[in-house]
Order: structure tokens, then sequence, then C-alpha cells
């Protein structure tokens, strides 16, 4: 069975007409008329509309075409996210997740988990091997762009170091003069 015919198979199971089971899961109507037709293959914020709609329906069955479409043609033996108490629909209460036990804990993320985080830290300091004697930030302006201009040099002219850069991969630099 292919995908296509499956999904004509839930629209079946949703006992709408095509067009209603298009507003259902809030798509355009064109597209299940080609989804249906063959013309087209659902995408997969198709397939998780439909199963947002529809969440008894299977994804293994929904996405390959294995097992049975819905959970409740499954074995009744209750899985591992299932518990064995029921509500008051005779269906199986789901157990709770970690986030609805850590927004049930009172005590979670208090003062004293942090301060025995912070006691042994992950990364040790690692001074710098020596100090500049003058940092530049980036927003800093290097002065007149007339002091920086190259002069070309002739043999009778000695040249002279007036200003060494540096700079480094993560976007700083250093200037020195001499």
């Amino acid at each position: 069975m292919t995908l296509n015919e499956r999904i004509s198979k839930v629209i079946e199971y949703s006992n709408l007409s095509p067009s209603e089971f298009a507003d259902e899961i809030d798509v355009q109507r064109s597209s299940i008329s080609h989804i249906t037709s063959g013309r087209n293959k659902p995408s997969l914020e198709f397939i998780i509309k439909i199963k947002s709609k529809f969440p008894e329906i299977l994804w293994d069955w929904l996405v390959t075409g294995e097992g049975e479409m819905l959970k409740s043609e499954l074995s009744s033996t209750p899985s591992a996210v299932e518990s064995k108490e029921q509500d008051e629909k005779g269906k199986p209460v789901p157990l709770p997740d970690l986030f609805t036990m850590m927004k049930d804990d009172e005590d979670f993320g208090t003062d004293e988990e942090i301060d025995s985080i912070n006691e042994s830290p992950r990364e040790s300091f690692i001074p710098p091997p020596y100090k500049t004697q003058e940092n530049l930030s980036d927003s800093q302006r290097l002065g007149n762009l007339k002091d920086y201009t190259t002069n070309q040099s002739t043999d009778n002219q000695e040249n002279k170091i007036k200003r060494i850069v540096l700079f480094y991969e993560n976007g700083k630099f250093e200037s020195f003069e001499p």
C-alpha cells in the first residue's frame, strides 16, 4: 500500500469529506486532491499534521505501512510509557515525563544544587602569556588616514618602522609602536 493510499484510508477513517479533512488538519483542499490522486507525494509537515490531529494512528503504519493502523488494534498489554492506571474513559494513563516531574518538584534548581555544580569548575583558568602595553578594541579608530599612507621608497630614503599591527583569527588585533 502506497503512502497516498494510506492517507486515503486515514480520510475514510476520519469520516470526513476530503475538503473537511483538509480543513481539519489545516492544509489546502487542493493538496488533499493532489495527494489522493497520486499527483503529489505528501510532505513531512503534512504527515505531522495528520498525526497531531489523529494521535491514535501509528507512525510506523502511516510512514512505512508496517504494522497496524490504530493503537487500539495492538495487544492490550500496557507499554513502557503507560501506567496500569486508567482514566474515566478506560484508557491507560501515561506516565509523567521528565519535564512534568521537574515542574512538580518544588526544590528543583535550588541554590544548593547550583552551589554544588559551581564547586568543581569544568574549565581551568590559564593566565595570558604576556601583557601588552596598549590594547586597542575593535571599536577604536586608528586615527587620521593621512598618517598611515605608504610612501614609496627610493634608494636615498631610509625606511623606518612606524607601527606593527598583529591581526588574530578571532577578529582582534594589537598595535605596537617603537
